[in-house]
């Protein structure tokens, strides 16, 4: 017989776990919905074709795709068979993917329902996406993505409205966290130094490793990629960001003579503005080494660390949440000059953090109870007595069986419920239950014409 067993990188979530979860997701969403963001859903499965080149090289090795249903060799070149080169194979077997993130089927479902939606539009979406990833710590090859994006609005005002929004989210679960933001406007003016638009991309995948890698194995793998030439800039760039509060690097930036042009001009005017909207909050900090890998970014750029001295120092987790903006991204389906702008909540890792730090609420509900019937015959006293309790808002579940009370009642104590309704012969003449407080023993007699919330018993009178 066949052990069963999960993919690697997926997991399941029993009830505590979804209780977190849940409690996770609530939080956003109700910070969402405060900022006038609507939801959205769309499926699982895109087409192969709206996926590939939105997210680079390596994003492109990252996805996941599926077969074509039904007899997907018959109509293949024997031939091409047997030479098995996927690269020219994979398109005439596969034309559809499990989606890799939810920004890219965000533009194709702006540009598909261009004409039913306001702009600017603003949307949250919290639906799982699957890359192919090697599983390790923090990093699975299906998660949830809790997205916000402004589409149609090309103001800072909507970087910063992001922005407060991350605090506000982590705020509201008790997590201290750092948002890092940049601008690829910044990085964009290396362009000339670096000679090409290809060792500019270059660049971009190594210096996007720096947390991960540091000053050194980001110049070591400069070295490696043939651009060695771009190494003092790198050198430049980590060392001023070590050393200077935001001023300071704005200083910096506008005296590195290499890099004078405008496209600098408009990073750092962009970014200035967009501290001006926030204020001086201590929790948001300008991190010129912040790069994001993906290629559809072009403008300010952000990612969420946690900062919280609970969560253990040997808990090395990554980033939390990211994203920026992406003027050009529906332009690849049609629409031209519709500006965009939207960060993610990464729930596993927000998930994972929390739990690491033990700062999770207690989720025990104090007003569960267990209908507990002593003959089959009062059975169905039972269910009236439990449709009158959901009718009070008290969550509640009858025993499904005639079961020793003994048996029921440590069911019921295992699942941690407040009260047990107690229905015997006595109370079934009398068309009463007796109801037992689980946590002191109290009991009292109750007519079933007089439910009330089990909170407000007085068992003394």
């Amino acid at each position: 017989m066949e052990k069963p067993s999960l993919p690697s990188g997926t997991r399941d979530f029993g009830v505590e776990t979804m209780q977190k979860r849940k409690f996770i997701l609530s939080t956003m969403e109700r910070v969402f919905q405060l900022h006038g963001f609507d939801a959205i859903e769309t499926p699982a499965l895109e087409n192969l074709k709206t996926l590939q080149g939105k997210y680079g090289d390596e994003g492109d090795q990252l996805l996941f795709k599926v077969l074509n249903s039904g007899e997907y060799l018959s109509k293949i070149d024997p031939q091409l068979l047997a030479n098995v080169d996927y690269k020219v194979l994979t398109p005439k077997i596969v034309d559809r993917g499990l989606r890799y993130d939810l920004t890219v089927p965000l533009a194709r479902f702006v540009v598909m329902n261009r004409d039913k939606i306001q702009f600017p539009f603003k949307r949250y979406q919290m639906q799982p996406v699957w890359r192919a990833d090697r599983p390790q710590k923090g990093r699975y090859r299906e998660f949830w993505q809790c997205d916000i994006d402004v589409v149609g609005a090309n103001s800072i005002i909507s970087e910063a409205e992001l922005v407060e929004m991350y605090l506000e989210v982590f705020k509201s679960l008790d997590l201290k966290v750092t948002v890092k933001v940049n601008h690829r406007g910044i990085l964009d003016a290396f362009l000339p130094v670096l000679g090409s638009k290809e060792n500019w991309s270059s660049f971009m995948v190594a210096i996007d490793k720096a947390d991960k890698i540091g000053q050194d194995g980001v110049a070591a793998e400069l070295e490696n990629r043939g651009l060695s030439h771009s190494v003092p800039h790198w050198n430049w760039l980590w060392n001023v960001a070590q050393n200077a509060n935001n001023s300071e690097l704005f200083e910096a930036l506008a005296s590195y003579e290499p890099i004078q042009n405008d496209a600098l001009m408009l990073g750092m005017n962009e970014l200035r503005q967009l501290f001006s909207f926030l204020g001086d909050d201590g929790g948001v900090q300008l991190d010129l080494t912040l790069a994001r890998g993906l290629s559809y970014y072009t403008g300010c750029v952000f990612e969420v660390v946690t900062s919280d001295e609970r969560v253990p120092e040997d808990f090395k987790i990554g980033s939390i949440g990211g994203g920026g903006r992406y003027d050009n991204l529906t332009g690849m389906f049609g629409l031209k000059d519709v500006s965009g702008v939207g960060v993610s909540f990464g729930l596993d890792r927000i998930y994972d953090t929390l739990e690491a730090a033990g700062i999770f609420p207690s989720f025990q509900n104090t007003t569960t109870a267990l209908i507990c019937a002593m003959e089959d015959e009062y059975l169905p006293t039972a269910t009236a007595l439990s449709r009158r309790l959901r009718e009070l808002g008290i969550r509640n579940e009858v025993y499904p069986s005639a079961a020793k009370l003994k048996k029921q009642l440590e069911y019921a104590n295992k699942l941690n419920f407040s009260y047990a309704y107690i229905i015997g012969r006595d109370e079934f003449m009398m068309r009463g239950y007796q109801c037992r407080n689980l946590k002191s023993g109290e009991q009292k007699f109750r007519s079933i014409e007089n439910v009330v919330h089990p909170d407000k018993f007085d068992f003394n009178e």
